[in-house]
């Protein structure tokens, strides 16, 4: 799993995505249509936190969780079917996030798949995406689902939503000393490493779980993935959710809710989803057994 040529193909992996996202710049990304017109600016109170310092916290909250799940012999290899699989669908994706915030074109994507039976998934700040075995293997996730979560997740990172949640901790719960730092007038860099550990359990508003469900409808959509995938997925989740909810809807909306609010989103996205090239489907859901 730590061998140098899986390294090296990671490697490739992230600069092919990095790539494509500059690339992004003179494609049909650039559109006005959609959804962008209902997706409001930044937050005043990420203008509080530096976006290089979350992303560095980031970076290395994600290159320690890998570590473990390396040591654990979780982290999936390079050759892994669903890890190809996650990557052939982020290539697909990861073109049309610059729209949506400009430092995309500079992040380092990388995507990984831990073996773990976890319901989750997640974006950290900075493009680091990873997803858990269990989400793909239990709910049995089609391409279109698959990418309806990613969508998802990727969206939380480029309306950057951690670091808006950030900014309303410093500014109402941390104090006037970290306050300051957070402006620029103390060491911002220690206080935001500090506070990286929060990146991996981070609790996001319901007002952002919907903002992110509308964006990563449109980045699917426009990745020639079906957002009608929402509503089959998110029935999956209300299946799951019988005994407890999986982590991955700790603080969503309510299945029927999210449903709703899909549906009356889809007039917007699905003639997105009808101008794009459609991908190739090679790999189907892990087996249960």
């Amino acid at each position: 799993m730590g061998c140098s040529c899986a390294l090296h193909r990671r490697r490739l992996f992230t600069t092919a995505l990095a790539a494509g996202a500059g690339a992004a710049l003179a494609g049909p990304a650039m559109a006005q249509d959609g959804v962008r017109g209902d997706v409001g600016g930044e937050s005043k109170f990420a203008k509080l936190v530096p976006a290089e310092d979350v992303e560095k916290a980031a970076a290395q909250q994600y290159e320690q969780m890998l570590r473990e799940a390396r040591a654990a012999k979780a982290l999936a290899p390079a050759d892994h079917p669903q890890l190809v699989r996650l990557r052939a669908i982020a290539d697909r994706i990861v073109p049309y996030a610059q729209p949506w915030n400009r430092r995309a074109a500079n992040w380092k994507w990388e995507i990984n798949l831990i073996g773990s039976k976890q319901l989750n998934a997640f974006c950290m700040p900075g493009g680091k995406i990873a997803f858990y075995l269990g989400i793909l293997k239990e709910l049995q996730l089609s391409d279109d689902e698959v990418a309806t979560i990613m969508g998802h997740e990727v969206a939380h990172a480029l309306r950057e939503h951690a670091r808006e949640r950030m900014g309303k901790t410093a500014a109402t719960r941390i104090g006037a000393g970290v306050l300051s730092a957070l402006l620029g007038l103390g060491q911002t860099g220690d206080t935001l490493l500090n506070m990286g550990g929060q990146l991996l359990t981070l609790k996001f508003s319901r007002e952002d779980e919907s903002e992110a469900d509308i964006v990563g409808m449109d980045l699917a959509a426009r990745s020639g993935y079906d957002p009608r995938a929402g509503v089959s997925l998110w029935n999956k989740m209300i299946q799951a959710n019988k005994n407890a909810p999986p982590e991955f809807m700790s603080t969503h909306p309510s299945g029927p809710t999210r449903i709703a609010d899909i549906q009356s989103k889809l007039p917007k996205v699905m003639p997105l989803y009808e101008r794009a090239a459609k991908p190739a489907r090679n790999f189907g859901p892990p087996a249960r057994a």
